[in-house]
């Protein structure tokens, strides 16, 4: 029947135009950058000009007849993404693939949060998933090729992680959307892939915000987000997340500690819960009252990351985030052009 997708329909990237929500950096960047290499027209949004300039000169660089356009866009209003698809279909030709990767991270112990914090978290994440769904279903549904939406969860969404509660409640709601949307669109010509990674080596640590005794929560977090043993190479990621987008894969879970934790909340959710709660014993305490720090953007942490830190906790937080602090440079995370490494 004409507009039902079949698996007849064209599979291959080649050609076709994309959306990517968050695309200046990190994760973003690296899938914009595949979608790219599988010679899409890409359209990529974020709130940043100066990060989107920089992030579309990296995309470009060496790569003749790459099309690459910048959108500055705020996801968590709905006006602005609608104008965001807008342009992009009327610039490309049309829509055909859509990721949104847009998303903040907040890290700190329960008792340093307020409902600000989970406000800012679900508005960004989970209605800026919300907005890109809904404003890129119209575009998508008439896509020749059949559309592809893409939204992107975390293993945070799957079991909820300690010291990152609003982050993980927001991804959670990503993960139902995308379950949600699934069943929806069941039998149309748009296929949904819900995206749940690991930790990965992103330099996400510098983006992200802490609070709390906020030099040991970055020290803790950066060290886990940088070790070879728990995260994976983000343009890894990219690449297994574009081609599961490219073949229309309904879930793609990544990295060993993503999989096992997915599993464990399956097969045993209450010990899976009971040993989440020993993690978080094993983290950072909250502060005493009126010793607490507002929550701080990683960037400005890093300076004095190791102050006050313990010996133990320093060498451990150097060695585990060597390779992110590279990655960050490469992914457009501390503003020098992305691809060069600082110094």
């Amino acid at each position: 029947m004409l507009g039902l997708f079949t698996p007849s329909r064209k599979q291959s990237l080649t050609g076709l135009s994309a959306v990517v929500t968050g695309g200046s950096r990190g994760l973003g960047l690296v899938i914009a950058e595949q979608l790219v290499l599988r010679r899409c027209a890409v359209t990529i949004a974020a709130r940043d000009g100066e990060e989107l300039d920089r992030a579309r000169e990296y995309l470009t660089r060496g790569r003749t007849g790459a099309a690459v356009r910048t959108v500055r866009c705020d996801v968590t209003e709905r006006s602005q993404v609608s104008a965001l698809m807008g342009e992009a279909a009327q610039a490309q030709g049309g829509l055909d693939v859509v990721v949104a990767n847009a998303g903040i991270i907040q890290v700190a112990p329960l008792d340093a949060l307020g409902p600000e914090d989970f406000a800012s978290a679900s508005g960004t994440i989970f209605m800026g998933s919300v907005h890109t769904a809904l404003e890129a279903l119209p575009w998508l549904r008439r896509s020749p090729a059949g559309g592809r939406l893409a939204l992107v969860g975390s293993v945070g969404g799957l079991v909820a992680a300690p010291h990152l509660l609003p982050y993980s409640c927001a991804k959670f709601a990503v993960a139902g959307l995308a379950e949600g949307l699934h069943a929806e669109l069941a039998g149309s010509s748009v296929s949904v892939t819900a995206v749940h990674p690991g930790l990965m080596r992103t330099g996400s640590h510098l983006a992200a915000e802490f609070g709390g005794q906020h030099r040991r929560e970055f020290g803790w977090f950066s060290a886990a987000a940088g070790s070879p043993l728990l995260s994976m190479d983000a343009r890894r990621a990219a690449a297994r997340i574009v081609t599961a987008v490219e073949r229309r894969r309904t879930r793609i879970v990544l990295t060993p500690a993503a999989k096992a934790a997915d599993l464990g909340r399956g097969v045993a959710p209450v010990l899976t819960t009971k040993l989440t709660g020993l993690m978080s014993r094993a983290l950072p305490s909250a502060p005493f009252e009126g010793d607490a720090s507002p929550m701080t953007p990683g960037r400005e942490v890093e300076e004095e990351a190791d102050q006050g830190l313990p010996p133990v906790w320093r060498r451990l937080r150097t060695w585990g985030s060597a390779l992110n602090d590279r990655a960050s440079a490469r992914l457009n995370q501390r503003g020098p052009r992305p691809g060069h490494t600082a110094g």
